[in-house]
């Protein structure tokens, strides 16, 4: 007779990775939108290395955890990165043109649009990556439309608005951390719904 042992899953939970790794490049992103400085390396070096090489790799390991939800955010955010990095040095480079107003509307938009329906799936999760999700619809939704009407005011909300979106996510990261830590809720990240 064979007898099948449970077998423990003794992957760390990678989430926090990619949330923080989401939320610090996001949060630098927009204090950039928010008109206090202009784009530069910094942002880049993040875009590529934390907000996106971090997320893809806790994306794939949230495939190892059968997460599907996790596999899909973390991947797609990741690359989101590395494709924004994309937009902006490939012109500076002389290799392709740099998207006009309408093709950045198409592409914040079509973004947004995959953030909403994933804000449908956070509908069973906690209240913390509810709000990240849907602050992060928003943020969408004001970069294309400060695009689209060439409103800076649009714009720097958008940057506000994005500090917040960050700052969640980087609060969520960090409490699944600490709550994993020390056993019990340091910080509160809502109940999870069935």
């Amino acid at each position: 007779m064979t007898t099948i042992a449970p077998v423990k899953d003794s992957i760390a939970n990678p989430a926090p990775l990619g949330l923080c790794a989401f939320g610090m490049t996001t949060v630098l992103l927009n204090i950039h939108n928010a008109g206090v400085f202009e784009m530069n390396s910094m942002i880049l070096g993040m875009g590529i290395f934390y907000g996106g090489l971090a997320q893809v790799i806790a994306g794939i390991i949230e495939a190892k955890k059968n997460n599907t939800f996790g596999l899909t955010a973390f991947t797609s955010y990741g690359f989101f990165w590395l494709s924004l990095v994309g937009l902006i040095v490939m012109p500076k480079l002389g290799w392709v043109n740099a998207p006009d107003e309408n093709a950045m509307v198409a592409y914040l938009s079509i973004w947004g649009l995959f953030t909403l329906l994933l804000f449908l799936g956070t509908l069973r999760l906690n209240r913390a990556l509810q709000f990240v999700f849907a602050s992060l619809t928003v943020l969408f939704a004001l970069l294309a439309i400060g695009d689209a009407t060439g409103n800076k005011t649009v714009s720097h909300l958008a940057g506000y608005e994005g500090i917040i979106c960050g700052a969640s996510a980087i609060y969520t990261g960090i409490a699944q951390i600490l709550n994993e830590v020390y056993g019990k809720t340091v910080l509160p990240i809502g109940p999870v719904n069935s």
